[in-house]
């Protein structure tokens, strides 16, 4: 077993219950007044955020060439010590996905105050509490923004197709290339970790040293180990809108969360200690293997 039992549970918690926070999120900007005409539809974002109509192949390229940069940029950035420039970028990151997230729940004039606050103490005073709470929501946020961009008659194939790619490239990048290793730990060491950060102990430092020095043993799970199969869930959800009620089409579509932590918790029993694995190779097929079973039970 990669972790202890404890904290092996905490990150299946974690991981799933990001998963149904996630959905609710991307139910709250469903168009209600739309749905009703049968038309599945979104509410505008906040900030003026726009997204682009796309086909399925350009909404494929667009997010794989974003996740390219991405790593690209951040390799550079920690090639070359500009962590100032990396944490901008990663607060600015962080502020518009949490400022989406909860606008999904509440006024803008309250969502992004909060938004700038937890975002700051993220990225600049961050301890578990912030970072795991606003990891929750991340995530959601992200969801809300690209599930719209996924055209609805290629959307199904298009998210299949991500999330092969996305495990293909997961694959390479941990066990042949080793990059993606090297940025989890660089992140990890500097605090701005993307994904869930569980500590086997709370820091307790001897006294007169302060609790910041004390390096503490952690479980970690990466940002896109939970955003992917939360857009897979939430294109999914997107169809299920067209031939059911809400709550029906909500219940429905838990099956995925429950294949993928299921998936990623064979992982974490079955992994050695001390060891990096990718995660979304496992979880892409839990949400495979959830597909094939709701077209089965006669879901999609």
């Amino acid at each position: 077993m990669k972790h202890t039992f404890r904290v092996t549970l905490i990150v299946l918690a974690m991981f799933f219950f990001a998963q149904i926070l996630g959905l609710v999120i991307i139910n709250n900007y469903v168009d209600k007044t739309q749905l009703k005409e049968g038309i599945v539809s979104f509410k505008e974002l906040p900030l003026g955020l726009e997204v682009p109509e796309t086909t399925g192949a350009e909404s494929l390229f667009t997010i794989v060439l974003a996740i390219i940069i991405g790593t690209i940029l951040a390799l550079v950035l920690m090639r070359f010590g500009q962590l100032g420039l990396l944490k901008i970028w990663f607060f600015l990151a962080v502020l518009i996905t949490l400022a989406v997230a909860f606008y999904s729940f509440v006024p803008l004039s309250i969502a992004l105050p909060i938004s700038v606050v937890l975002s700051l103490i993220k990225i600049f005073r961050p301890n578990f509490y912030v970072q795991n709470f606003t990891e929750l929501f991340v995530y959601g946020g992200l969801a809300a923004i690209f599930v719209r961009t996924f055209p609805a008659e290629y959307a199904l194939f298009t998210v299949l197709m991500l999330l092969v790619l996305i495990s293909l490239y997961d694959a390479y990048a941990v066990w042949k290339s080793g990059h993606m290793i090297k940025l989890a730990k660089f992140q990890t060491k500097s605090k701005m970790f993307a994904g869930v950060v569980i500590p086997y102990s709370m820091p307790k430092a001897p006294k007169g040293l302060p609790v910041k020095t004390v390096k503490v043993k952690t479980a970690i799970l990466g940002g896109g180990d939970i955003g992917f199969p939360l857009l897979f869930s939430g294109v999914i959800f997107r169809d299920l809108l067209l031939r059911n009620a809400i709550a029906f089409a909500f219940l429905k579509v838990l099956m995925i969360p429950v294949f993928a932590a299921i998936a990623l918790g064979w992982l974490l029993v079955k992994a050695d200690k001390d060891k990096f694995y990718p995660a979304m190779p496992f979880i892409s097929l839990g949400c495979f293997l959830a597909m094939v079973v709701m077209r089965l039970a006669g879901f999609l």
